[in-house]
């Protein structure tokens, strides 16, 4: 199974990147993820529509809200599957048009609470990694 994170924008603070990019590099051990930043939702529908197969999933406040148990449950679900991709779409400063809202039916909440965009992509990237760990049995989760 392999990740991708299709992102609306840039991370533009530098310490934000960093701590974003450690965390990537971490969940690289597990699946294979690839980072994906687009310009808007135009750019984005485009790469979403070049492959349809993949399972995708939706940032967004009003989505279905997981702990990290759940969410290490669900990707192994979904490795189990055989699912070979799966692509969580994060947005930009101003969300998401309705055109993405309509194209990925799949969503997924972090919390109730607001967060800028490029802390949702940390948090994101945390709980990723969280949840291979606890797939794997490792400590980090403790």
């Amino acid at each position: 199974m392999r990740l991708r994170l299709l992102m609306l924008g840039k991370t533009r603070r530098p310490e934000l990147r960093t701590i974003f990019d450690d965390y990537i590099k971490r969940i690289g051990r597990s699946p294979p993820i690839e980072i994906n930043e687009v310009r808007d939702a135009d750019a984005a529908l485009k790469r979403l529509d070049a492959d349809r197969a993949a399972t995708t999933i939706l940032l967004d406040v009003g989505g279905k809200p997981l702990d990290s148990d759940a969410l290490a449950r669900w990707l192994a679900e979904q490795r189990d599957r055989g699912t070979r991709e799966i692509v969580f779409v994060c947005g930009d400063a101003d969300g998401f048009p309705e055109s993405l809202r309509k194209r990925v039916t799949q969503k997924l909440s972090l919390s109730p609470m607001t967060y800028s965009h490029e802390l949702a992509r940390i948090m994101l990237a945390e709980q990723l990694y969280r949840a291979f760990a606890i797939l794997s049995g490792s400590p980090y989760p403790k």
